[in-house]
């Protein structure tokens, strides 16, 4: 099977990378494909899967697999944002947001330093390129600090349209904690990305200048679709300069 695997995900791979078949481009039904090639469904599903673990491939749901079509790679402001403005001033990206109103459970409670049980609103937020996933974002807030505009009068758990958001101005303090690691399968089926491949997973904390904590972010991007950077500012003292 791993070899009948291989020897199909080499000429599907070929014929993209020819140009043979081109991006966004839908490949033909798995049983059409697994005809062609005369192996089983499950191993044309696997050879499919090695396409889909390089970024070749891409599998929508109800709709098929797709050559993926090269995502540009967006950035991430350290220290507040989750998109450069500029970056999510493209036309091609997009946004929708799901809200829900949850009770602080478990790790939200230490994040968010609040009592287990205590209202929250989640913001489910997932940017997209066209049709493809790019960026996953949970936010929670404390539910008497959600914006109006977040509560809406839409029904919870309702997908809608947005536009990308940086707060201004930003809160008195950020703490972030970046780590490379491999998607959850949650992750890796709502971005449409295999489980082998890394993600750049940011945990963002902001607190305003009284230290309530205001707002508890988990964002993950794919690694190939991402630049974050940092900067830091250094105060000097003036007195210390004029000697």
């Amino acid at each position: 099977m791993t070899s009948r695997r291989l020897v199909v995900a080499d000429d599907l791979r070929r014929q993209i990378t020819a140009g043979h078949i081109r991006p966004g481009d839908q490949l033909p039904s798995e049983t059409a494909l697994a005809d062609r090639y005369k192996v089983s469904t499950a191993t044309l599903r696997s050879a499919l899967a090695v396409l889909q673990g390089e970024g070749l491939v891409e599998k929508i749901h109800g709709k098929g697999n797709f050559v993926r079509r090269p995502l540009r790679k967006i950035t991430y402001v350290g220290g507040w944002g989750t998109l450069d403005p500029r970056t999510a001033a493209d036309a091609d990206l997009r946004v929708t947001v799901r809200t829900t109103a949850i009770h602080a459970r478990g790790h939200l409670t230490a994040l968010l330093r609040v009592a287990d049980g205590s209202p929250l609103t989640e913001v489910l937020r997932l940017s997209y390129e066209g049709e493809s996933p790019h960026s996953l974002a949970r936010i929670y807030v404390p539910q008497d600090l959600t914006p109006t505009t977040a509560r809406g009068d839409r029904p919870s758990g309702t997908w809608v349209e947005a536009g990308f958001f940086v707060p201004d101005p930003p809160p008195a303090e950020v703490r972030e904690t970046v780590s490379a690691r491999l998607p959850t399968p949650d992750e890796a089926a709502t971005l449409r990305i295999s489980t082998a491949v890394a993600v750049l997973a940011i945990t963002r904390v902001a607190a305003d200048t009284l230290g309530r904590v205001v707002e508890a972010a988990l964002l993950v991007f794919p690694g190939d679709r991402v630049d974050a950077v940092f900067s830091t500012h250094h105060v000097i003292d003036e007195r210390q300069a004029q000697r």
